[in-house]
């Protein structure tokens, strides 16, 4: 391409943008309902359009080729952006679900807790962990202990009472 095609491309180019980038950016944005988006996708109909004249390209109704080259963005938007509806979802089976928040709390609570129980002296760890990890009950800890019942129920309050000091602490 010679200088004098250049610039005759560049001037055309110039000229197309000030006679019809409002008009393009107003079209846009009444199909995608987002300004700054449709303002970018203009730009991009504009190096387009630029890049398709670089090749040597011909157009023959710039306002036409324009507006058709947008609409071609706007399609890819379209389908870059799929969206579903909560029904669409409901009826594949989604429920949507509220009380996230309590268990999420519980959970971050309950990994505290096992931190805070390696933190406890021995004689206290693995009864903690039996009773509140593993969720044993007092009979099933005396029989793979071996101690009697009584003994690991006092050591499991004693456990217990200097975890809650742990905890407000930490």
């Amino acid at each position: 391409m010679t200088l004098k095609q250049e610039a005759q491309r560049d001037k055309i180019l110039t000229a197309a943008h000030h006679e019809y980038e409002k008009g393009l950016i107003t079209h846009a944005f009444f199909k995608i309902n987002n300004r700054a988006m449709g303002q970018d996708m203009v730009q991009d109909t504009f190096v387009k359009t630029w890049v398709y004249l670089a090749k040597g390209g011909k157009i023959d109704v710039m306002k036409a080729f324009l507006y058709h080259v947008l609409n071609n963005l706007i399609v890819d938007e379209y389908r870059r952006r799929k969206t579903t509806s909560l029904d669409g979802l409901m009826e594949k089976g989604f429920e949507p679900t509220t009380g996230n928040a309590r268990s999420l709390i519980e959970s971050l609570d309950g990994k505290a807790a096992m931190v805070l129980i390696a933190r406890l002296p021995r004689a206290y760890q693995k009864v903690m962990r039996m009773r509140y990890v593993q969720d044993l009950s007092l009979k099933e800890m005396s029989f793979i202990t071996g101690q009697s019942r009584n003994a690991l129920a006092v050591q499991a309050h004693r456990g217990l009472e200097k975890l809650k000091v742990l905890y407000g602490s930490a």
